[in-house]
C-alpha cells in the first residue's frame, strides 16, 4: 500500500524533512563555488559552522543543568552535563579535518576570513557563561545541603553529588582537549608561531590549556589545600 509522502509542514522544501530541518536554508549558508577564492573554504566553513552548533546545544545543556541544580536535582545536572561533554568531543574530533588543510591554502583564503577570529565564536561565549554559571549553581547547591566541597572526594562514588563533581571534572578536561588540538592546528596549518614567540596567536591559545572552569575540583584531587589558584580568562 503507497504511503502519501507528501509535506504537510509549511516552510520550504520538496519533503517534510527538508522543511523541518531548513535544508535549503542551511545548505545555502556556505560561500558558493564563484565566491570562493580557495576551494578549501568549504571544509573550512562546514567545520567552524558545525563547531557552532554543537557548542550552541552544549550551552543549552549546561544551562538546564544549571537549573536542574537550583530546583535540587543533581542527577539530572550530570546527566545534562555529561551531554553538554560529549558534544565538544565531537568539536574536538572534526578538527580532525584540517589535517587536509595545507598552511598554503590556509594562508590563501585569509583575505576572505577578513578580520575573524575564532576567539569571537558567539557559541564559545555562550558555553563561558554557561560553564560559570553552573559553577555559582553548585557551589550554592553544596552550601544548601550543608555539603563542603572538601568532603566530595571521600563521600560514596554513587551519591549524586559525587557524580555530578566527576562529570564537571570531565568537562574540564574535554574543554581542555579541544583546546590542545586546537592549539595543534593552529601551528600546522595557521602559520603560528610555537607558545613564547611575540605577538604569535598560539602564545593565547597554550595559555587557555591549563584553565578550568572548576578549578577548587581540581585542587581536590591532589589534596592542594588553600584558595584556587588565578587562572587565564577562557
Amino acid at each position: 500500500m503507497k504511503r502519501d509522502h507528501s509535506p504537510v509542514l509549511p516552510g520550504d522544501g520538496d519533503t517534510d524533512y527538508a522543511r523541518y530541518m531548513r535544508v535549503d536554508e542551511l545548505l545555502d549558508l556556505q560561500r558558493t563555488p564563484e565566491q570562493v577564492i580557495c576551494r578549501d573554504e568549504l571544509l573550512f566553513q562546514v567545520v567552524h559552522q558545525s563547531t557552532e552548533l554543537w557548542l550552541k546545544l552544549a550551552a543549552s545543556e549546561l544551562r538546564e543543568a544549571a537549573a536542574r541544580l537550583d530546583a535540587g536535582e543533581p542527577g539530572v545536572a550530570e546527566l545534562l552535563l555529561t551531554r553538554a561533554a560529549l558534544g565538544v568531543r565531537l568539536v574536538t574530533d572534526q578538527l580532525e579535518m584540517f589535517r587536509h588543510l595545507s598552511p598554503a591554502d590556509f594562508q590563501a583564503m585569509q583575505p576572505a576570513l577578513g578580520n575573524g577570529s575564532g576567539a569571537e565564536s558567539p557559541g564559545w561565549r555562550q558555553v563561558q557563561a554557561a560553564s560559570r554559571r553552573l559553577g555559582r549553581a553548585f557551589a550554592d547547591h553544596l552550601a544548601a545541603v550543608g555539603v563542603d566541597v572538601s568532603a566530595l572526594p571521600g563521600t560514596d562514588p554513587a551519591d549524586p553529588l559525587h557524580r555530578l563533581a566527576e562529570a564537571m571534572v570531565e568537562w574540564d578536561e574535554r574543554v581542555a582537549s579541544w583546546r590542545v588540538r586546537h592549539y595543534q592546528v593552529a601551528l600546522r596549518i595557521g602559520g603560528h608561531g610555537p607558545a613564547g614567540t611575540p605577538g604569535s596567536p598560539a602564545t593565547m591559545l597554550a595559555r587557555l590549556i591549563d584553565h578550568r572552569f572548576f578549578p577548587e575540583l581540581w585542587q581536590l584531587r591532589v589534596g592542594v589545600a588553600g584558595p584556587a589558584p588565578a587562572t587565564p580568562r577562557a
